[in-house]
């Protein structure tokens, strides 16, 4: 059956990368063009979000390269990582870099993809599910919900330099977004409270830490707005985390569904425990 779903996707060609999102964590969660990659690439260069067990799709013989980039740590540069890829392709070799989450969802494969046409090396997207959206469902948090919300933003919680990125509204954002999704924020958690709660969302306001999301390290911590700083500090949690800020958090209490195959009992109306009246 597996070799009949993949008998009608495109093969990863000699001298050419496929640029494949992984997905937030769980390998089940994998494409089945990112399943067929893996089992044919000569050499799978990958990042640090990366999950190992997607690595067991590989051939004995493929090369894997590390080529992490974790914030304050030793990592390789954007650049060199790039052009890698395009050393490798050139010597005919079928590439596969492996990204975690989405490669086009704050993940730089679109510099990456940019370097290859710079250089003539034919290559391929294979989206993944971004943490954003993945890793949230897998806490329990969907980023819609029609009684809540019609919109949700996502947004990075640093920039290339490592602080805070001051081209963000955040006033715009802090107003207008009733839900907003960060990446790469937990460090910088006090700066970002401050300014949404100067744009006017109040310190009341739910927000949940999905950490090591869709793995069977993931832990969730939620808390509110004012609360959020002193809450990561006592908590131990380290990243990689997705923040949620909004009114959806609150739906953990009925729609935690790992939760509830370990036992725990969900409401099956929140917003009435909250005081939230419903359209």
């Amino acid at each position: 059956m597996i070799d009949a779903a993949f008998s009608h996707l495109p093969a990863l060609e000699p001298g050419s990368v496929w640029l494949v999102g992984a997905g937030p964590g769980d390998p089940g969660l994998l494409t089945l063009l990112a399943a067929k990659g893996l089992s044919e690439a000569d050499v799978i260069v990958h990042d640090a979000l990366v999950n190992e067990e997607c690595l067991a799709l590989a051939r004995p013989e493929t090369l894997v390269e590390y080529a992490g980039k974790r914030g304050g740590k030793p990592s390789a540069k954007q650049r060199d990582i790039s052009l890698r890829l395009v050393e490798l392709a050139r010597a005919g070799k079928r590439v596969l870099r492996l990204k975690g989450g989405d490669p086009f969802v704050f993940g730089r494969g679109g510099e990456e993809a940019l370097t290859l046409v710079e250089h003539n090396i034919p290559f391929r997207i294979v989206p993944g599910i971004t943490a954003g959206i993945g890793g949230l469902a897998y806490a329990g948090i969907p980023v819609t919900h029609r009684d809540i919300n019609h919109a949700v933003t996502f947004l990075t919680g640093h920039d290339s330099s490592g602080i805070v990125p001051d081209r963000i509204n955040w006033e715009a954002i802090g107003r207008g977004s009733p839900v907003i999704v960060m990446y790469m924020a937990m460090k910088h958690i006090a700066e970002i409270s401050a300014r949404l709660i100067a744009a006017g969302r109040l310190p009341s306001e739910p927000v949940a830490f999905v950490c090591n999301a869709a793995t069977g390290r993931q832990q969730v911590l939620e808390t509110t707005l004012g609360e959020a700083t002193e809450a990561v500090a006592a908590s131990g949690l380290e990243p990689p985390a997705v923040v949620v800020v909004g009114e959806v958090v609150r739906l953990r209490a009925s729609l935690d569904w790992l939760g509830a195959l370990a036992g725990r009992r969900l409401l099956p109306d929140p917003f009435r425990r909250s005081g939230k009246v419903r359209a």
